[in-house]
């Protein structure tokens, strides 16, 4: 078993529940909503806050706090999913400051950009959640291979880009308007979209393997990483689009 997901691995399941309740997919489905919703309240907040004074710097300390926080809570998450319960509600409203600043930044720039990145971002994930259900999409072990592969390759362009930004040099074309950089994103974000499948198949397998209760706040924290990589890619691309 194989996934792009650092968080979503076929060890994060490798337990039963004995004696307890056990995981469920109806259970999955609530905590991710709730996990939304609290992304939700905070990413609001941020945004009203920065339209009310259309000052970038009135945002940008919550939107690093947002960042760094919520690296910091999704690291927690992974190493200890039986306390997801209370780090998957801190991460998901520590990224809605940082997607909330990010967001507002991009629509003061490119007005209508983040309605179109979410409905596409919904699109994707209940289209490809259709097409998996149907068994339209087959998650053979080439398929996984193939991903996590995807999704390896990206990291280390992006860990690169990182380094070499520190040094003041700029990786040519991945940041840029042109068609090169429209194409790089449109991969990736294609990339993105086959992680969402590939977590579809695991949170099945922990369902199916008699996880425990706990893990639903744990497979909920790690559809929330994929659709917030998935929504950064887009708005990446449609702000690349709109130069």
């Amino acid at each position: 078993m194989r996934t792009g997901n650092p968080v979503l691995t076929d060890k994060s399941f490798n337990v039963t529940a004995v004696g307890a309740e056990r995981m469920t997919i109806d259970g999955v489905v609530n905590k991710s909503a709730i996990l939304l919703g609290l992304l939700l309240v905070s990413a609001y907040w941020v945004w009203d806050k920065f339209f009310d004074s259309l000052n970038y710097a009135s945002v940008s300390g919550y939107m690093w706090v947002g960042i760094i926080g919520g690296l910091v809570a999704a690291v927690v998450t992974t190493f200890k999913p039986n306390i997801a319960n209370i780090t998957a509600p801190v991460y998901a409203l520590l990224e809605g400051l940082a997607l909330g600043g990010i967001s507002a930044f991009l629509e003061s720039r490119y007005p209508g950009i983040v309605i179109q990145a979410v409905s596409l971002t919904f699109a994707v994930f209940f289209s490809l959640l259709v097409a998996y259900r149907s068994g339209l999409i087959q998650v053979t072990e080439n398929f996984k291979l193939m991903v996590v592969s995807a999704t390896g390759g990206i990291f280390v362009v992006y860990m690169l880009s990182f380094v070499l930004g520190m040094f003041g040099i700029n990786m040519p074309f991945i940041h840029e308007g042109g068609l090169f950089g429209i194409i790089f994103s449109l991969v990736v974000i294609a990339v993105a979209a086959m992680n969402l499948v590939l977590d579809f198949d695991f949170i099945e397998s922990g369902v199916n393997k008699g996880a425990p209760k706990y893990m639903e706040w744990y497979a909920s924290f790690g559809l929330m990483v994929t659709l917030v990589w998935l929504y950064i890619e887009i708005l990446r691309l449609l702000s690349k689009m709109r130069r």
